[in-house]
């Protein structure tokens, strides 16, 4: 039985608890500040004089002891040691980042898992034109770049290229297991936030990146003065296609309902522009590319008659699919689509585990919830990790 005595600040605390966390040891935490008989207890232990930390090791007293003496006194071997921190964020989109620019300045010592690169999908949307502060409006690449360096100047470590397979809970300590190593962390917060959702038609995956598109920004400029085909009538395939008139000299887009759907704003400007054209209640069924060309099949949802749109390139915007493959691995609550459900704090079925963001149940899918969610998720955090 390992009890520490100490405070929230104190840094050599700190260096223990990470030390014991590093080689998943468990111990009770003290802090005195906000317990009388607790600092009554240290003056006890150390003949009248306040020491922190202080450790009581079964019936042992170790006031303020260095890292060597307590691995001696547990017997504890280095390559026993794993890779451990206060807190692990898997995603490093805006709701990520920001629960990190949260914790690392209160002194948790955090680290971000992102399988792809920093910023989510918020770095690869061209403008972003509703986010307070920013009266013209923003890039989505210099919005997400602002964010990452706040957040590693105040001591986040950020890790790319790794995918997270499984989080499994081991009480105090949970276990990250990802493609490249185990991480361990007292609490972890998911921002993973969404991807692509896809046609799922013949001769879509075959072309993906040869004619066939899921970002305006990425692959908009290839097809300067060319014709697209844009497939989907929401806010994203309206916005991306407007984006995308900088470049095309014609797009058709190819939409499922009735109407246009989404924002009075981008319906109308849509509509308005000469370099757009909407053909309705539409159901692809196949891509196929030949002599350069891309070719749409679609059925008309009113007549069953088969219609064929041709173009250049074909860009497809149906909405988003939560990235919460690996929180279904791990026994995480998920909602009917596949959305991470949480209580009112952000915390998720596995206690110690919080969902912020777009992957979240309930979400608005905008970069500005996204945000207070990471901070919520964050402020959740320090009072778990208090207790």
């Amino acid at each position: 039985m390992i009890t520490i005595y100490g405070t929230n600040w104190c840094a050599d605390c700190k260096k223990i608890k990470t030390f014991l966390g590093e080689h998943k040891i468990d111990y009770i935490f003290i802090d005195i500040e906000k317990d009388p008989s607790a600092a009554e207890k240290v003056k006890e232990l150390n003949k009248g004089q306040s020491v922190i930390p202080t450790l009581l090791i079964d019936d042992e007293v170790l006031p303020d002891p260095t890292i060597e003496e307590l691995s001696q006194k547990l017997n504890l071997k280095d390559e026993n040691k794993t890779h451990y921190c206060d807190l692990v964020i898997i995603g490093g989109g805006p709701s990520g980042l920001t629960s990190a620019i949260y914790t690392t300045r209160e002194g948790i010592e955090t680290e971000i898992l992102e399988r792809k690169a920093v910023g989510g999908q918020a770095a690869i949307t061209d403008r972003i034109e509703n986010y307070p502060g920013f009266p013209e409006g923003v890039t989505g690449l210099k919005l997400s770049e602002d964010m990452r360096k706040q957040a590693e100047e105040f001591g986040s470590k950020i890790h790319t290229g790794i995918e997270v397979e499984k989080i499994i809970d081991g009480g105090k300590y949970k276990t990250i297991k990802t493609t490249e190593k185990d991480f361990y962390a007292s609490a972890v917060i998911i921002a993973v936030g969404t991807d692509y959702k896809r046609l799922k038609v013949p001769g879509e995956n075959e072309n993906i990146g040869k004619g066939v598109h899921f970002c305006a920004t990425c692959d908009g400029p290839f097809y300067k003065n060319k014709e697209l085909i844009i497939v989907g009538g929401g806010n994203s395939a309206m916005q991306e296609g407007l984006f995308l008139t900088k470049f095309a000299s014609k797009i058709t887009i190819v939409a499922w309902d009735s109407k246009l759907t989404g924002s009075d704003f981008l319906i109308q400007a849509t509509l308005k522009n000469q370099k757009i054209q909407v053909n309705y209640m539409l159901s692809t069924t196949k891509l196929e590319k030949a002599d350069g060309k891309m070719k749409l099949y679609a059925t008309d949802r009113n007549t069953n008659e088969e219609k064929v749109f041709e173009a250049d390139g074909i860009f497809v915007f149906i909405g988003l699919v939560p990235n919460t493959g690996f929180v279904k691995e791990s026994g995480i609550e998920l909602d009917e689509k596949g959305f991470i459900k949480t209580d009112k704090t952000f915390e998720t079925s596995m206690k110690g585990v919080y969902a912020a963001g777009d992957c979240r149940s309930g979400s608005t899918l905008q970069i500005a919830s996204a945000v207070g969610e990471g901070a919520v998720a964050a402020l959740m955090v320090r009072e778990f990790l208090k207790e």
